[in-house]
């Protein structure tokens, strides 16, 4: 009660002829009336049963809410798989050296996690493939796109390397090379597991364009990974998924 309302009351017993006028503060021992009560609550308006929070309120408790907001900002996010998840197997064998890959997926299909089991191998290369899946999975789930990942990892080479049992991806330079190509054709569709240019479409004429481009320039695309010929020592060139010698013409298991 504000001092002007306790004038206006003086003021209106005044008029009113009384006796006496006495006023109470909130929580006094003998005080007849409270300003607050449990009936001002019941007083609020409800909607749908609920209880209309006072303007005062929202505005704390929207106040909260952009102050949460504000401490994340710029803090990566991790988007965890469920707790029960479809998965896509895939055996492998590179060079004689068989192996399964396991992939995670979203609800979306895209996938979030990666486990490889290498079999009969010693414990370096399990280690060694764990640690790739395990960074590789955490890159996903806090949203590295996989084209990214697929252009960092593919046609890495180091032993075991060769020839595969699959049509779509001939030779692999590597384990982690296969993966990632494998992971390319599975999710991202771009037809040739090259891991360049990853959905991009290159066009050398168009309608009203012209592009010069060297033959060295064509070709470097597709020596990416190339190995030595065989019989001549030259450096091979990707033909379709397989390679090929344009020296001597030997082919590379396509042929």
């Amino acid at each position: 009660m504000r001092l002007d309302d306790i004038a206006k009351a003086y003021q209106t017993a005044w008029n009113l002829g009384l006796k006496c006028v006495a006023i109470y503060r909130d929580g006094s021992k003998s005080q007849p009336v409270r300003t607050t009560s449990d009936k001002e609550e019941q007083d609020k308006p409800v909607v749908n049963g609920l209880l209309v929070k006072s303007l005062k309120d929202k505005i704390t408790e929207l106040e909260t809410v952009i102050f949460e907001l504000k401490k994340k900002i710029g803090k990566p996010v991790r988007h965890k798989l469920p707790d029960t998840r479809n998965a896509v197997n895939h055996k492998f064998e590179i060079g004689g050296h068989e192996g399964y890959l396991t992939v995670g997926l979203y609800a979306d299909g895209q996938p979030g996690e990666i486990f490889v089991t290498m079999a009969k191998e010693g414990s370096t290369i399990a280690g060694l493939m764990d640690s790739l899946a395990t960074l590789a999975s955490l890159a996903l789930q806090y949203g590295v796109p996989l084209e990214d990942l697929v252009r960092k990892f593919a046609y890495q080479r180091f032993e075991p390397l060769g020839m595969t049992a699959n049509p779509d991806i001939r030779q692999a330079t590597s384990i982690i090379d296969y993966i990632f190509r494998w992971l390319e054709l599975q999710f991202l569709g771009s037809g040739d597991g090259s891991g360049a240019g990853v959905g991009e479409t290159r066009q050398l004429n168009g309608p009203g364009k012209e592009t010069t481009v060297s033959l060295s320039d064509v070709l470097r695309s597709y020596q990416l990974d190339a190995p030595l010929c065989p019989y001549c020592g030259q450096t091979t060139v990707r033909n379709g998924s397989c390679y090929k010698c344009l020296n001597c013409g030997e082919s590379l298991g396509c042929s």
